[in-house]
């Protein structure tokens, strides 16, 4: 059976899964206990306000030597408890990617990268390392941002692509550290898109509208950018699925919509909230039948029934389940989102505020 997990790049061949993680010298469980005593003050985001990309498409030579610059490799020191020799504490080492976010210092990468830490630090293309603190994580979309001050010179963010505008057989580059090999590049095409992958934390809570590449991810390669033809990040590499633990040309990256609407919220109270509609959904042939709904929900509250069958929200097509819950997820609690439906033959449309998804951990 193929295995399908976060990329952990494992010293000692400790493959967890197949996910597109850190390299990791021992296996760490998600505690993120420590995270909250190196959160700080939050920093304004300036999304690509420094142009990384010129206009039309570029070669994969040209998106290297543009993006590599703003690659970083991410190593985080994580406590381990008593050591098995002489029972001292011990501490695992974990290795993975970021990408510079803004001008503020804000880098982003995987939330299992640096869950449970202690300690991060940050190394640029030229070798120059800063201390990071982290600034916030949501283990249920696996997204993190931690904060460097580093000369503005270094501080070149990527700039985020429309991640709903990716298609199949878009050609695409991947730039990240797989076993600690600094900014190594690789490409291929989107193999698929909205996919559904398992988030790190207990519940495994699905993270829709994933996209699947056959550029060789492998481990170490958590948290770096999956970059279109124009060089803008479409996503972040953060799984495989493989039989092996390792590349198969099986990857996936979290879709840049979600990671927009993540990242904004980290840096701004370093934690996120995700937007709930309020229904159980179930595939249609024509949409997403709403087969329940929760009470005091925005799709209550705005008259939603159940049977009604949804066919358009925010005046996208509505396929399935998946697409729908994709489309909730990159919106913010409070959002309104504009909602057509079929009941008993007539078509209707309606507006309905998002509410808040209960946190996981």
């Amino acid at each position: 059976m193929a295995r399908k997990g976060y990329v952990a790049a494992v010293a000692a061949a400790a493959v967890i899964g197949g996910g597109a993680g850190a390299a990791v010298v021992a296996v760490a469980d998600h505690g993120g206990g420590s995270n909250d005593a190196t959160q700080g003050s939050t920093t304004t985001v300036v999304e690509g306000s420094t142009a990384n990309v010129a206009n039309g498409e570029l070669t994969i030579a040209q998106i290297a030597k543009l993006d590599s610059k703003s690659v970083v490799e991410i190593d985080a020191t994580q406590s381990s408890g008593s050591s098995t020799f002489g029972g001292g504490s011990g501490s695992s080492e974990a290795e993975g990617t970021g990408w510079v976010y803004d001008t503020n210092g804000d880098i982003v990468t995987n939330d299992h990268v640096v869950d449970g830490a202690s300690s991060v630090t940050v190394k640029f293309p030229d070798g120059s390392t800063y201390k990071a603190r982290i600034v916030g994580t949501d283990i249920s979309t696996d997204l993190a941002v931690v904060h460097v001050n580093a000369p503005a010179a270094k501080l070149v963010p990527l700039q985020l692509a429309d991640s709903s505008q990716v298609q199949v057989g878009d050609s695409v580059v991947a730039i990240g550290n797989p076993f600690g090999l600094d900014n190594t590049v690789t490409s291929g095409i989107v193999s698929a898109v909205d996919r559904q992958i398992s988030a790190p934390d207990q519940a495994e809570t699905p993270i829709e509208g994933a996209i699947q590449t056959d550029a060789a991810i492998n481990h170490g390669n958590s948290g770096g950018p999956l970059l279109n033809m124009k060089g803008q990040v479409v996503g972040i590499t953060s799984q495989i699925q493989s039989d092996g633990g390792g590349n198969e040309g099986v990857g996936f990256a979290i879709p840049s919509d979600l990671v927009r609407t993540i990242v904004t919220q980290l840096i701004a109270s370093g934690s996120a909230q995700h937007a709930l509609l309020g229904i159980n959904p179930a595939d249609a042939s024509n949409g997403v039948r709403v087969a329940s709904i929760e009470s005091g929900s925005g799709a209550k509250k705005a008259g939603l029934k159940v049977g009604d069958v949804i066919t358009v929200v925010n005046g996208t097509k509505i396929a399935d389940a998946a697409q729908l819950r994709a489309i909730i997820a990159a919106d913010k609690p409070g959002d309104k989102v504009t909602v057509t439906v079929v009941r008993n033959g007539s078509t209707k449309t309606v507006t309905a505020t998002l509410g808040v998804r209960p946190q996981s951990s």
